[in-house]
């Protein structure tokens, strides 16, 4: 008999220590998108220096895109649940009944009117053919900001991604280019000018922000709380390291590091994002038609996640 109750007390203990074994090295499996230029440096420094994986999550999908635009359609997909993405594109999103919430900021500013060297200032833009990302990106509504402002005629504007602006720069098939950082930078380097930065037209704008779906607040809130500390991390690496932080770009981007150091510095990295700033954005949308009234900034952020875990150094 007691060497029966001894195998049965035996036998729960390694149950137990098997079970406390499966709980700890648990780990959450979700499919992530980021942006293809340096708004994401967060996330590009936090996977390259392993910051998920320490946390234990584990990316199924992991899918680069060349526009916030394109990146909010693959939002739709079910095999992706987590995103670094402009703000407008995933205003648009939401509006468009995708499920997701903004749990943390990532950057503010980040694009740039670069212009062939005959263009000194905005009115020489008059009846200029711009390059410009679709309709709904950040880009376009400082694009339209910038026309607004500087009343300007006449102006032809063709839709590319950014990498083809660039190209359609040096080749003359556009005059200036409306472009996301770093891509700004990269045509600046080739022989163009800065003639507006972002924060020119639009003091205090929010740039992107990190994006989950709601069945994964709902589900796993503690892989959301993870996702925010990483995010909190990596962006504070990304401010007190900006030199390391351009080699780790610009590796990733093709780009030289020089170019991504100049660029990131035209970023404020922040993950603090507030519902006045994207309230603001909502509203210019609203103006342009690109979404309907009613959208309020309250619906769309989550903020919860950065009041109850920020990262501490």
């Amino acid at each position: 008999m007691r060497i029966l109750v001894l195998l049965l007390v035996a036998g729960i203990l390694g149950v137990v220590i098997f079970t406390t074994g499966c709980v700890q090295e648990q780990q959450s499996d979700v499919g992530m998108a980021v942006e293809f230029n340096d708004h994401a440096a967060c996330a590009y420094v936090a996977k390259e220096k392993g910051w998920y994986k320490d946390e234990g999550i584990n990316f199924t999908a992991y899918e680069s895109y060349a526009t916030g635009m394109r990146l909010a359609s693959a939002l739709a997909r079910g095999d992706i649940q987590v995103a670094y993405i402009c703000l407008s594109p995933a205003i648009l999103a939401y509006s468009r009944g995708v499920p997701i919430k903004i749990v943390a900021g990532t950057h503010k500013y980040g694009y740039g009117l670069v212009v062939s060297p005959d263009i000194t200032n905005a009115s020489d833009l008059e009846g200029r053919t711009i390059g410009c990302v679709r309709e709904g990106a950040p880009a376009d509504l400082l694009l339209n900001r910038l026309i607004a402002e500087y009343n300007l005629k006449d102006v032809k504007i063709r839709r590319m991604n950014p990498l083809k602006q660039v190209v359609a720069l040096e080749t003359g098939r556009i005059d200036a280019a409306f472009l996301p950082e770093h891509h700004a930078t990269v045509a600046e380097s080739k022989g163009f000018h800065m003639l507006i930065k972002s924060q020119d037209l639009w003091q205090d704008m929010p740039g992107s922000v990190l994006v989950v779906k709601t069945d994964l607040i709902e589900n796993d809130p503690e892989t959301v709380r993870k996702l925010v500390k990483v995010t909190q991390k990596a962006t504070s690496w990304v401010n007190e390291n900006p030199e390391r932080t351009a080699v780790i770009l610009a590796n990733l981007l093709d780009t030289k590091p020089e170019v991504i150091n100049k660029s990131m510095s035209r970023l404020n990295y922040t993950t603090d994002i507030d519902a006045e700033s994207v309230q603001d954005m909502v509203d210019y949308m609203v103006k342009l038609g690109y979404i309907e009234e009613g959208l309020k900034a309250e619906d769309i952020l989550d903020t919860r996640f950065l009041r109850d875990g920020r990262y501490e150094n």
